[in-house]
């Protein structure tokens, strides 16, 4: 269930922008130094996500983290934390055991009450990735190493009006030396966002955005830069109700390949109906990078998604997510057609919190892919359960 992780923290965070200190979970508060220790068991149909001669195995992962939080001024707020997880397969070709590592810093500062500076690096060495990637040739090792920095400084520039500065860069780095040459890459998006608030629920919003994709190899051929202008508005009523949207234009510049002009949305939306319940939904169209370089320049991708966590009793959870996207892989002039593609994922999972200290869960979750290219289509399976105890 990290994909729904993965689409309702965005929007989680964006309405907490002006927030300096995000809420630290109960069972870290009090503490400079917390603890985690995890263990799961599950099947994966397909752990290498091919489209033909799928190896299916049994997994089974301890995963110790250490977290620490700090309050080191009135002003500014620091975390870190180090997770390692260790898999073993019953049935993987090669080595069967596998180790993955995941560091992450963050550094809050507030200026004043209406200026705030907030700075995350994240870095990731993946050996059993949670996606893998369509049209890989058969059974190839997709584990990459990832480092993600976030930079995001929000001031005010009137009364009612706010300014956002904000930057990202994404390294991706593959271990197999054939997928490296294709994907490695960094890819580099700022924007600057002005907010005005007519209404206490409501300000509207206008933005650019700025974004540079650089490939490692054969970038003369792979390389693009994009300018988006976008307008849109942020609708809270209140504690319950939070929804956004941004409507404009993205204009791609390739290189050896065709310029393209073409929309860009985001929207979402979400309510919290009870306490530990709520339903997200949201859409967004844009363009994003293939897993094959060499036939696609890149993909024009429609991206539905919702939500569900229902509290069931105050120790039972239940939560779901699906996300469907229709996509046209946009194919290199001589080189490949143009192909649709459509990818469905699925999740459910159930958790029992026994007291603050411990989860456990069990876990389902599918993924589809169905595609114009029969080499990239996907399917995958995992079923299993996990148990994590914070101290």
């Amino acid at each position: 269930m990290k994909k729904l992780l993965g689409l309702v923290l965005p929007l989680a965070l964006t309405t907490a922008a002006l927030a300096v200190y995000a809420p630290i979970p109960e069972q870290e508060q009090g503490k400079a130094f917390s603890f985690r220790l995890g263990a799961s068991v599950y099947h994966d149909s397909n752990i290498f996500g091919s489209a033909t001669g799928e190896i299916g195995s049994m997994v089974y992962s301890v995963t110790p983290e250490i977290l620490f939080n700090s309050s080191v001024t009135d002003q500014m707020f620091l975390s870190a934390s180090y997770g390692l997880t260790l898999d073993h397969y019953a049935d993987r070709p090669g080595s069967k055991d596998l180790a993955s590592h995941k560091l992450d810093g963050r550094l809050a500062y507030s200026f004043s009450q209406a200026s705030n500076l907030d700075l995350r690096e994240t870095y990731q060495i993946s050996r059993n990735p949670e996606s893998l990637l369509n049209g890989v040739p058969l059974n190839v090792d997709q584990s990459l190493d990832r480092n993600e920095f976030n930079a995001r400084f929000t001031t005010n520039a009137g009364e009612k009006a706010g300014l956002v500065f904000k930057y990202r860069n994404e390294i991706f780095d593959y271990t197999d030396d054939t997928l490296g040459d294709s994907l490695n890459r960094m890819e580099q998006l700022a924007g600057l966002e002005l907010a005005y608030s007519f209404l206490p629920e409501t300000k509207i919003v206008g933005e650019y955005r700025f974004q540079d994709i650089s490939y490692d190899h054969n970038g003369g051929a792979k390389d693009k830069r994009s300018n988006f202008l976008m307008a849109g508005a942020d609708y809270s009523p209140g504690e319950k109700l939070t929804v956004s949207s941004r409507f404009g234009f993205e204009n791609r510049t390739r290189s050896g390949a065709t310029n393209t002009t073409a929309p860009h949305i985001e929207l979402s939306g979400r309510y919290n109906y009870a306490e530990a319940s709520f339903f997200a939904a949201g859409y967004s169209y844009s363009i994003q990078e293939p897993s094959d370089t060499f036939n696609y320049t890149d993909s024009k991708v429609n991206s539905f998604f919702i939500n569900l966590q229902q509290s069931i009793s105050p120790m039972i959870t239940a939560s779901g997510s699906l996300t469907y996207e229709p996509a046209a892989l946009q194919g290199r002039t001589g080189v490949h057609a143009s192909i649709e593609e459509n990818t469905t994922r699925f999740g459910l999972a159930l958790s029992w919190l026994p007291n603050k200290n411990w989860t456990v869960s069990a876990t389902y979750d599918v993924d589809h892919v169905d595609s114009d290219d029969p080499n990239r289509n996907q399917d995958r399976a995992r079923l299993g359960v996990s148990a994590r105890l914070t101290f």
